[in-house]
């Protein structure tokens, strides 16, 4: 019977966008899998974006301004019928923001600061057509145990989480091996909110 419902609403989803084109601005192969499981069909396009943000914004306000940022960059060359969907996630550790790591070392101090501790992931979406955006966020708190220098050393050499926020990805090893709880969204952690990007298309 859930699954009869399932696919119920997934087809009333892809009924609803049939006459649209998505386009999902992201290289991030996690978005792109998570996307493919609401069953729509959708092409990637990416350009290179200048990732600078305000520091007067808060910290749960920055993924939503890039990833508004990141749409204003396609804009203006936007079909009719296409339907752009951009995304940021950041990782927020007390007042500062853990980004992708620029080196090796970086990576290190980022797991050293992360283990034993409380972070919050927050990812902003933005949806946009010729006439109109919407943009939210989510959050998800994330709590990391104990984890050994030996560990750290190991995830970065072996999986190269350089394209990463905060360093790690929760669908690797390294979040198996040091999330102990969370509250929030899963999905929301890997970098796309699926629970509400689905609400939001349903209603663009």
């Amino acid at each position: 019977i859930l699954r009869f419902f399932a696919s119920k609403f997934l087809i009333m989803l892809k009924d609803k966008l049939k006459d649209k084109k998505i386009i999902l601005a992201s290289q991030s192969p996690r978005r792109q899998m998570l996307l493919k499981g609401l069953e729509i069909d959708f092409e990637i396009r990416t350009k290179d974006i200048d990732e600078d943000f305000p520091e007067t914004l808060k910290f749960s306000e920055v993924a939503r301004y890039l990833a508004e940022l990141k749409a204003s960059a396609f804009k203006e060359e936007l079909k009719e019928n296409e339907i752009l969907i951009t995304a940021d996630t950041t990782v927020c550790l007390e007042d500062d923001i853990l980004n992708k790591p620029l080196s090796h070392e970086e990576a290190v101090s980022m797991l050293q600061r992360l283990r034993n501790n409380t972070h919050v992931v927050v990812t902003g979406v933005a949806i946009t057509d010729k006439h109109k955006q919407v943009v939210f966020h989510d959050e998800t708190e994330v709590q990391f145990g104990n984890i050994t220098d030996a560990e750290i050393e190991h995830y970065i050499q072996a999986y190269q989480p350089f394209d990463k926020a905060g360093s790690y990805g929760a669908q690797d090893f390294l979040g198996y091996i040091a999330i102990t709880g969370m509250n929030g969204s899963y999905y929301n952690v890997m970098g796309f909110p699926l629970h509400k990007v689905y609400r939001e298309l349903m209603d663009f």
